[in-house]
């Protein structure tokens, strides 16, 4: 049966699915587009699985507030490349819009919102189908009510902030949103600090006075010896004095 290139063009904007697969699927399927979406659905599948131990290093991340809510999402995949496509970033946005428009609280949520179709989970791993690449969603977090500010990171879709504020001040809400993606806090306060981090900075801090400590006291003994403290700057600088016999 031949196949006509409209409908291929029709298929293609129905699944997002590559030109060459959606050929492929309607000649299988005789032209008989659900049975063809079908294949390419079971395709989809078939490749995220085999790609389901593979890392996801790279992805887009959003943004967004509409009235007072405002909600950030990450959807991950393996390489920059697909992770920049205007398919990849669309269906990040489209996601993000689903969850908005319901106001999920949840990335659970979010996976059962309906899109186009499917629901968002199988909309993923549809896409993971035609790109190739495994790919999850992988953080999605909400702010409610007045004050709240959004910033996208040199509008790069990788690093994204929002901050509420508890007066209405949007430019300070702005630099506030643009401190925190410069900073990378990890916590709201100290109660919030993990302890693990806690016992780290206090290791890196003690050993940083003994280091201290050390070198006050051998610049001290260097002194009192009637010595050029300049001629012990390093290792190789004393071993070069000696020789001369300045030490």
């Amino acid at each position: 049966m031949a196949i006509s290139i409209e409908d291929i063009k029709k298929l293609r904007a129905m699944t997002g699915a590559g030109l060459a697969d959606v050929k492929k699927a309607l000649t299988e399927a005789e032209g008989d587009f659900d049975k063809a979406k079908e294949l390419l659905r079971e395709r989809g599948l078939a490749i995220a699985a085999k790609r389901s131990d593979r890392e996801t290093s790279n992805g887009c991340v959003l943004v967004k507030k509409v009235n007072d809510f405002a909600a950030i999402i990450a959807l991950k995949c393996e390489t920059d490349f697909v992770a920049n496509g205007a398919d990849f970033i669309k269906l990040t946005s489209d996601i993000l819009d689903a969850a908005i428009a319901a106001k999920a609280h949840t990335l659970d949520e979010v996976k059962t919102l309906k899109l186009g179709e499917a629901d968002v989970q199988t909309a993923v791993t549809q896409r993971s189908g035609i790109t190739g690449e495994k790919m999850e969603l992988d953080g999605y977090n909400v702010l409610e009510g007045e004050n709240i500010e959004v910033y996208d990171h040199m509008g790069k879709h990788t690093l994204c902030t929002m901050v509420q504020l508890n007066q209405n001040n949007e430019e300070a809400g702005h630099k506030v949103a643009m401190q925190v993606a410069a900073m990378k806090p990890i916590a709201l306060d100290e109660a919030s600090v993990p302890e693990e981090v806690k016992e780290e900075e206090y290791k890196v801090a003690v050993q940083k006075t003994k280091e201290e400590q050390i070198e006050k006291a051998v610049e001290v003994a260097v002194k009192k010896a009637g010595l050029n403290p300049n001629h012990f700057d390093s290792e190789d600088h004393i071993e070069s004095n000696q020789g001369k016999g300045w030490i």
